[in-house]
């Protein structure tokens, strides 16, 4: 799709080059509108890839918002940015929305430095409403008068987060917008129809102001004004509890407007404009369809939440020439092995049971599998506990979330030295989500944790073999593998003997040495085959174990080659190579000259993995490009 095709095909959204253009359209046509950005949105996930459900899901309301609130002057801050495509189309960004996370293109996510639009930048959920809360706070400090507007879904009040900002909200009482995106709650036409009528009637400017005077009125009578007022507000609250859902967020001290129907666009807009009326934090509760109006993704919207390129006409993915399986998917082969060889096993997820490999172990062990939701914090703890109680959990997470929980790592697993396992799913660089999602510090922070054993294999087989080996592991335990297809190997026959802090000598050399771990195994194997061609006799590790090291193998090869390269798909700062640089500083070794190869000090942006890797030289060429300069 190039760049000039936007505006031939879609003539209402190519009129729309700022928010306010909006406002320029009649109702019908902003129903126009919306069809356009469906079909925008469905052509160009199609063909990059991305977030299509939740994006499907939040036309109507993304419009809404633009058209009742005055961005950028109005802030409008997304929770997770999983429904900020039409967001993006809406803010200027139409021209360059075919570029969506390609290399060099718009970010699959809000962005501060993409656009003015985009006031916080996000990729994590549950983050909106504290972040809101600030800008709110930073704006009455300064005396503005501007709107500030959250808008949280896909799952994210699953997060403790949420509820620590809407605290907060509630109790400062400054004036908010949370506009919760629900597309999973049920709840009956009839209820919701008249509570979604009441809600938008009695949120008018008079109403509210009528209301505001009555209870000063009633307050001012003599002796009995005080009693009838909480007689007539308890009677108010009566009726709102038997008719919708908000006696959790008004008894956070939040008013609270809705369910309004999400796909309606005259709702959406008369009850964002009354939510102007309250004083104070107030919730748009809004009710919306993941996948709307794309029937494969509204008829599974789970396998369509976020996708690679497929074919719009069947919603069938796009055909890759077969390969290996992937390194989750063996994961999850493997676990359910544990489960029925251990029935002391128990896997954990949080929110992500297909994306970690778990669906399988938790249909054949339902009683013994947990989504705790999007609550990573909740399931480390959660899993400290059955660790306690005498069972092995195996907490299944994406290397980027389980940042969130680094406290509980710490405190309840690490401190009481408890038999938890952590298998770290897309631990490295996973492409074109880009820097909110790379797992590239997990083996930094893990290692710093007293008594948590950390492994990474080399391919499907040692995978495999660390996972039989974590669960009888006496000891909180960690092994992190990268996105993508394995190696080939056949990883069913053997189980791999593992032994705490042992590596594996993979080829001999003279000339070079090269220490590396998990997905730099193959890259510096590669390069030591480039090296041979140039006459250069290069030996390679596979360390396996980043804690503990194998102190006695590196300390003797690196005083028999002493050139050495270590190469890891991490942070450099505190990674794998920081370990082998202090083992060798602590154990009193000279004369050795060190060369790191990894992630360097700075947030890599999206692409595929094999662009990032060649960009900034940690494939097999940058292992060798780092070889050749030690050599010289």
């Amino acid at each position: 799709m190039d760049s000039e095709k936007n505006p031939k095909e879609y003539k209402l959204l190519s009129r729309i080059n700022r928010p306010s253009d909006l406002r320029k359209l009649e109702l019908q046509e902003l129903l126009e509108l919306a069809r356009e950005v469906r079909s925008i949105i469905i052509e160009t996930v199609a063909e990059n890839g991305g977030h299509l459900a939740p994006n499907l899901g939040a036309v109507e309301l993304s419009i809404a918002l633009h058209y009742v609130f005055d961005a950028p002057d109005d802030i409008i801050i997304w929770d997770v940015g999983h429904q900020s495509y039409t967001h993006k189309l809406l803010t200027g960004r139409r021209d360059r929305f075919h570029t969506l996370r390609l290399a060099g293109g718009l970010s699959g996510f809000p962005k501060r430095s993409e656009s003015v639009y985009d006031p916080f930048g996000a990729g994590h959920a549950s983050t909106s409403i504290s972040a809101s809360l600030g800008f709110a706070a930073g704006r009455d400090i300064a005396q503005r008068k501007n709107k500030v507007v959250a808008v949280v879904g896909d799952g994210s009040l699953t997060g403790g987060l949420a509820y620590e900002g809407l605290n907060q909200a509630g109790h400062l009482g400054k004036d908010l917008v949370v506009v919760l995106n629900d597309n999973e709650m049920s709840i009956s036409p009839n209820v919701g129809a008249m509570s979604s009528f009441l809600s938008r009637k009695l949120s008018t400017k008079y109403l509210v102001r009528l209301r505001k005077e009555l209870i000063q009125f009633l307050e001012a009578i003599p002796r009995i004004g005080v009693d009838i007022r909480e007689l007539v507000k308890k009677g108010e609250s009566t009726l709102k509890v038997l008719l919708s859902p908000s006696m959790l967020f008004e008894a956070l001290r939040l008013n609270y407007i809705g369910p309004i129907k999400g796909h309606r666009i005259d709702r959406l807009i008369e009850a964002f404009e009354n939510s102007k009326n309250f004083e104070g934090p107030v919730i748009v509760h809004v009710l919306t369809t993941k996948g709307k109006g794309y029937r494969p993704a509204e008829e599974n919207p789970a396998k369509f939440h976020g996708v690679g390129s497929f074919d719009i006409s069947t919603g069938e993915a796009a055909k890759f020439a077969s390969g290996p399986p992937s390194y989750t998917e063996v994961f999850g082969e493997a676990m359910v092995e544990v489960g029925a060889r251990y029935d002391t096993v128990v896997g954990i997820t949080a929110a992500m049971p297909d994306g970690t490999g778990l669906s399988r172990f938790a249909k054949v062990f339902p009683d013994r599998f947990f989504d705790v939701g999007i609550a990573e914090e909740h399931a480390v703890t959660f899993a400290a506990g059955l660790a306690a109680a005498g069972f092995r959990p195996v907490v299944a997470v994406y290397s980027t979330f389980l940042q969130r929980a680094y406290d509980q790592i710490i405190h309840d697993v690490c401190l009481q030295n408890l038999p938890v396992v952590f298998a770290i799913d897309r631990g490295g660089l996973v492409g074109d989500d880009g820097p909110t999602h790379h797992g590239v510090f997990d083996l930094s922070f893990l290692r710093t944790a007293p008594n948590l054993t950390i492994m990474a294999p080399k391919d499907e087989s040692e995978l495999r073999s660390m996972l039989h080996f974590a669960v009888t592991f006496d000891g909180p335990i960690a092994f992190r593998y990268p996105r993508g297809c394995g190696t080939g190997v056949d990883y069913r026959s053997v189980l791999i003997p593992l032994q705490p802090g042992r590596g594996e000598v993979l080829r001999e050399g003279e000339d070079i040495l090269m220490l590396a771990l998990g997905q730099g195994v193959p890259h510096a194997l590669e390069a030591a085959d480039m090296l041979e061609g140039e006459g250069v006799s290069a030996a390679v590790v596979n360390c396996r174990f980043l804690k503990p090291l194998d102190r006695d193998l590196i300390l003797s090869l690196c005083q028999e080659i002493p050139r050495v390269v270590t190469v890891e798909e991490n942070a450099l700062i505190g990674g794998f190579g920081s370990s082998v640089a202090e083992l060798l500083m602590d154990s009193g070794v000279s004369g050795v000259r060190l060369k790191r190869v990894g992630i360097p000090d700075r947030f890599i942006e999206h692409g595929s993995q094999a662009q990032l890797r060649d960009l900034i030289g940690i494939d097999s060429r940058g292992v060798f490009r780092a070889a050749k300069e030690l050599l010289e």
